[in-house]
């Protein structure tokens, strides 16, 4: 059983990404725009209306995981904890990260992490929901590494 559990669950957190792609581009900046606006136009206060998806994503987590125990239907325990996991590393991504709504995870210096803060502020310096680019939360668009490398560099001459 564990033995292709890991592996399912390593595939289910990559498999997310287009997951989390495709309902960010075509649910939150379609149908669902009025819970995913206020993330581009910033209201006060620190919860979002967009923190809504959060729920989105967990419960069909919580669901696998859960009948998958007590069905014993082991398949969908490790589907539901590779889409945990990857909400936990989105969290960590996205809201502490990027969007700095928490104090830790500020200074990582590595131009993987840099291109992701400049792709997601591109997808950012559009207010609505159209015309958006970089969806996505871990693959990023090649052009943003070169100038994440050239500003990684700039840091690191400095010191």
């Amino acid at each position: 059983m564990l033995f292709w559990g890991i592996p399912l669950v390593i595939i289910t957190f990559f498999f997310m990404e287009f997951v989390a792609w495709a309902t960010h581009k075509f649910i939150m900046h379609g149908l669902l725009w009025y819970l995913h606006k206020d993330h581009h136009q910033p209201e006060p206060g620190f919860f979002e209306k967009n923190d809504a998806f959060f729920l989105i994503f967990a419960i069909p987590s919580w669901l696998g995981i859960m009948l998958g125990m007590i069905y014993s239907y082991y398949v969908f325990v490790f589907i539901g904890i590779g889409i945990a996991i990857y909400g936990f590393a989105y969290f960590l991504i996205h809201d502490v990260y990027i969007h700095r709504r928490a104090n830790w995870l500020k200074n990582i210096n590595n131009s993987y992490f840099m291109a992701l803060r400049k792709a997601h502020k591109t997808h950012h310096k559009y207010r609505e929901k159209e015309d958006g680019e970089c969806f996505g939360m871990l693959i990023v668009p090649p052009r943003f590494y070169a100038a994440a490398r050239k500003s990684f560099s700039k840091k690191n001459q400095k010191k």
